[in-house]
């Protein structure tokens, strides 16, 4: 099981933007990571390769709708293609909003993680 938190940051003009959750990080990541007509296979499977979890594909599709509803990242749809019958994907890209709350969340992170690696290490001795 997967928790996930989310949290608020303070962007310019003290407006508070809702952070990110850790799947919609990977989701994101993934979609940075697969670059050219990202779509959800490749980002499940991108998901599961970095990580090594297992990652449905309905989960990606739900958390896609959820970020491009946030305006964090964009779709559209590709051409038809031969091996899929004639059907079209529904690509994604992310957006520079996505990119900058993906590096707050980061920054965040690296905060908590400020000193207590140190402190990790030696109480483990």
């Amino acid at each position: 099981m997967m928790t996930s938190y989310t949290f608020a940051t303070t962007g310019e003009g003290g407006s508070v933007a809702q952070g990110l959750g850790e799947f919609e990080q990977m989701v994101l990541l993934a979609i940075l990571q697969v670059r050219e007509e990202a779509y959800g296979v490749p980002i499940v499977d991108e998901i599961e390769r970095r990580t090594g979890r297992t990652v449905s594909r309905a989960a990606v599709y739900v958390t896609l709708r959820r970020l491009e509803k946030r305006g964090l990242v964009t779709s559209w749809m590709s051409e038809p293609t031969g091996e899929r019958g004639g059907k079209a994907r529904r690509c994604v890209r992310v957006e520079p909003e996505g990119v900058d709350l993906l590096r707050e969340s980061r920054r965040a992170m690296e905060r908590m993680w400020d000193d207590l690696d140190r402190g990790i290490v030696e109480d483990a001795t």
